[in-house]
């Protein structure tokens, strides 16, 4: 939900300024509001401070100063470089640099070649060695070119600069340097860290000082400061105990539409998961109901229908467990992760799916396998086909989300603006849902019940014709209005309902691969003997389940985020654009 705002003016003599800006902050309740983007970055000295903190979060990013992260790059890419030429030179074997030179010295010149070794001729040069069905053979000659290698099958290599062993030699003196170069930050970060760190909270509070400086009018000839915040409902008692024992002059009111009122979500444990998500796409605005109690439980189905298999669940529940138990800042995130794994678990043992496995083969689950909802079991026949079972819970809850965000919309317009501006939608969401009622009892209505459904179906056209927009005066406008927006809703509904498909159709896909690599590991592992049979089951289990695993992970997140997005927030009228609350305090 959204915390109830009342919005607050000050009126403060210039002198008691600064004391009154220091109590408020110190309180740290009142979300200031600024001035026009223009006037505020366009000041100099708020630059100066911007800029100033950027170098000490660039400071604290690279945990150094330029100069000595520069010194280890330089080091760490001669290192690099030296691998490189090692395993470039180890091909040629333990040779002296120096007697190469005294030869070219002495008017011959050493050539270095590589082939395919079935290709390799003993009249070409000296073979050297032999790697990866690759020769590789050095030719002496004169300078004078009498020496032709450009039609054979041969690629010239530049000579080596040194043996492999000198390259080894050198690169533990490069260690040593960037040993060193990594104990110079290290100091550097024990006696600056802790500092640079109180530095960047310094400036940071001057940043918002100035910010709410330069959103004070100047009243009176500057005698007077008057500026303008927000406070929740909830924290008001403190701040007005404030203000009256400071003797500051304020009013406090409700927002109106025009204020852009800054918004605090305040949800309960469960809901307050899932606001990260929301904070993703925009906040809603003040005049809006916060979606994410309401997308939260079907965001989470939605994942669990996407992984779609018991395996996978389990391994995220361990996974949400051991960022609880171990990284307590990323808390939250790791109850999600719990959550989510759990949802999985009961998709994936309902369905019969547990890391790839068909749950329905294996003889000892015999006496249940009945219970599971697959395409065995639970067939769904209808319209003269027939269906997997988990495609029609798909449409099914698709179906229902959307119905869900359209009553949605109408309660969030009947609250803001009046009923009579959320009849149009109103009127759709009674006409589809009668619709869905006489469809699925079309066989076992009586007269007076379809008379009924007639009824309700010719007012709901009443409304949707000729009551599109309230405020319209003119019939032929209401009317166009109503065509157009049946238009736009049969058009865009089918498409909407379309899109949960694929919540079978990835959950289906993911465990097709699953099953796929648990034969692949059963049939390499057979073709050995079994002790040794165990190490390419093993690898391909792990390799294979890990890859599935990131996909269908993957998928399970941004498909259920695409259907929050573009599905619910459209059915539901989401406006968004809403700021976030940011009180002025230390």
């Amino acid at each position: 939900m959204i915390s109830k705002m009342k919005k607050y003016t000050f009126l403060v003599f210039h002198r008691d300024y600064d004391t009154f800006l220091t109590q408020l902050r110190d309180l740290g309740v009142v979300h200031i509001t600024e001035k026009a983007a223009g006037l505020i970055e366009d000041n100099e000295e708020l630059q100066a401070a911007l800029q100033h903190e950027d170098e000490l979060r660039h400071l604290l990013a690279q945990g150094a100063p330029d100069q000595l992260v520069q010194e280890r790059t330089a080091v760490e890419e001669r290192i690099a470089a030296a691998q490189e030429a090692a395993k470039q030179a180890a091909v040629w074997g333990d040779f002296d640099a120096e007697r190469i030179q005294s030869l070219k010295e002495a008017g011959y010149t050493l050539r270095f070649f590589a082939c395919s070794s079935k290709a390799f001729e003993e009249g070409w040069g000296i073979k050297v060695n032999e790697i990866g069905g690759k020769a590789y053979f050095v030719a002496v000659s004169e300078y004078s070119e009498n020496s032709d290698y450009s039609e054979l099958p041969v690629t010239e290599i530049p000579a080596p600069e040194k043996s492999e062993k000198q390259w080894l030699q050198e690169m533990e003196h490069l260690n040593g340097l960037l040993a060193a170069a990594n104990a110079r930050i290290e100091a550097w970060q024990k006696a600056n860290l802790e500092d640079i760190k109180a530095q960047l909270v310094e400036a940071r509070q001057q940043i918002d000082w100035q910010r709410v400086q330069l959103s004070t009018d100047k009243l009176a000839d500057g005698a007077l400061c008057l500026i303008e915040g927000f406070c929740p409902k909830d924290k008001e008692p403190a701040l007005n105990e404030m203000l009256d024992s400071a003797q500051v002059y304020y009013e406090a009111e409700e927002p109106t539409k025009e204020d852009n009122t800054p918004i605090e979500l305040k949800n309960n444990f469960y809901t307050r998961l899932f606001e990260p998500i929301t904070r993703l796409y925009s906040l809603p605005n003040y005049a809006e109901i916060d979606p994410t109690p309401f997308f939260a439980p079907f965001f989470m189905l939605f994942f669990g229908l996407c992984l779609g298999d018991g395996g996978y669940g389990l391994v995220v529940l361990l996974a949400g467990i051991a960022v609880i138990l171990k990284v307590p800042k990323l808390k939250e995130w790791g109850w999600l992760g719990v959550f989510m794994g759990i949802t999985t678990m009961i998709v994936g043992i309902l369905t019969g799916m547990f890391f790839g496995i068909n749950l329905e083969e294996v003889a000892v689950l015999a006496p249940v396998k009945q219970y599971f909802i697959t395409e065995t079991n639970a067939t769904v026949h209808f319209m003269g086909g027939a269906y997997h079972p988990m495609m029609v819970f798909a449409i099914l809850i698709g179906i229902f989300q959307i119905l869900f965000a359209m009553g949605f919309k109408v309660v969030k317009i009947t609250l803001r603006d009046g009923f009579k501006y959320a009849a149009y939608d109103c009127a759709w969401l009674v006409a589809l849902v009668t619709l869905i009622v006489w469809f699925a009892l079309s066989g076992s209505l009586s007269p007076v019940g379809l008379y009924t459904i007639y009824g309700i179906l010719g007012l709901c056209a009443l409304f949707i014709m000729f009551y599109s927009n309230p405020d319209r005066k003119i019939l032929l406008l209401n009317i166009g209005g109503g065509l157009w927006g049946t238009y736009n809703m049969v058009s865009g509904l089918l498409g909407d309902v379309l899109s949960y498909i694929r919540l079978f159709a990835l959950g289906l896909a993911g465990g097709i691969l699953g099953n796929v690599f648990n034969a692949l590991a059963l049939q390499a592992g057979g073709a050995l003997p079994g002790w040794i049979g165990w190490l390419p089951t093993l690898l391909i289990l792990v390799f294979g389940h890990t890859l599935n695993f990131a996909l269908c992970l993957i998928s399970s997140v941004v498909h259920p985020m695409r259907l929050t997005f573009v599905e619910f927030y459209k059915n539901a009228g989401f406006e968004g654009g809403g700021k976030e609350y940011k009180p002025f305090k230390k």
